[in-house]
């Protein structure tokens, strides 16, 4: 892993997902990319330009962000640009920079205290390749010593799925246990593992469930993980959970990081 991605914007989450994401990158000797991306209208019947302001403001923002966390040797670059579409924006920088893996908040603003993921991380989730790391707001880096990995179906169809979840057993020592989750409609033969991901697992749960959610709600406090790993599948447990691109806290919420791969349907 080479290029971590960070996107921010100035609220009382930023410092801790920074933070978190040095501390992450520390072990994977990983260099970090953090970005703001800053938007500015016309003001109407005046002249002066803006945009210059705006973009002070960003990098001010992004200098005082690094100053105020430990950066442990991290190579940290700051990028400040402006957009009318954040989520665009994103894609395409992943694109151009070979971006790994981003590490983002559970959301962009504190404005609502009833969702859990905004609609700027929801829609990265959803639509980017790219997989992300969530970071709660309460959530503070520890060393990984154990990913709970929740899956429904067996077959990864894309090996390079797997590659963040490898990186972070190699580099961390970790062990990864794997929830699968048997839901009512799901065959038998579809539950049998692929070699690659076999061969990763530490220990392995089958457990019945009406949901992989569910079934990870069960397990939680007994595996007590640093990690929370799920696979996002087109046809999978997150497609109805993020049709309108934010994830309201009734419907799921996590005070562990979770990392969503992104897997073929």
């Amino acid at each position: 892993m080479e290029n971590i991605l960070v996107p921010v914007s100035p609220n009382e989450n930023a410092k801790n997902t920074l933070q978190y994401a040095i501390d992450f990158a520390s072990y994977l000797d990983a260099n970090i990319i953090l970005v703001n991306i800053f938007s500015s209208t016309k003001i109407s019947g005046s002249f002066v330009k803006i945009d210059d302001i705006f973009e002070h403001k960003s990098k001010t923002f992004l200098k005082d962000l690094i100053q105020s966390t430990d950066k442990k040797g991290v190579e940290i670059s700051k990028v400040s640009f402006k957009s009318y579409d954040t989520f665009d924006s994103i894609n395409d920088f992943c694109t151009l920079n070979a971006i790994d893996l981003i590490i983002t908040s559970t959301k962009n603003d504190a404005s609502n205290k009833n969702i859990f993921l905004g609609k700027v991380t929801g829609k990265m989730v959803k639509d980017l390749i790219t997989p992300v790391l969530i970071i709660p707001s309460t959530a503070s880096f520890r060393p990984i010593k154990k990913v709970l990995l929740a899956i429904k179906r067996g077959k990864i169809k894309s090996e390079k799925t797997l590659d963040i979840l490898s990186k972070i057993k190699n580099s961390f020592k970790a062990e990864i246990n794997l929830i699968q989750v048997k839901t009512p409609k799901v065959e038998e033969k579809k539950l049998k593992l692929n070699s690659t991901l076999k061969g990763m697992i530490n220990n392995t749960t089958l457990t019945e469930n009406a949901t992989v959610f569910q079934g990870v709600l069960e397990f939680i406090r007994v595996e007590d993980p640093e990690i929370i790993c799920v696979i996002r599948r087109k046809r999978g447990f997150f497609k109805k959970l993020w049709e309108d691109d934010v994830v309201k806290k009734v419907d799921f919420e996590s005070k562990i990081p979770l990392l969503v791969l992104k897997g073929k349907p």
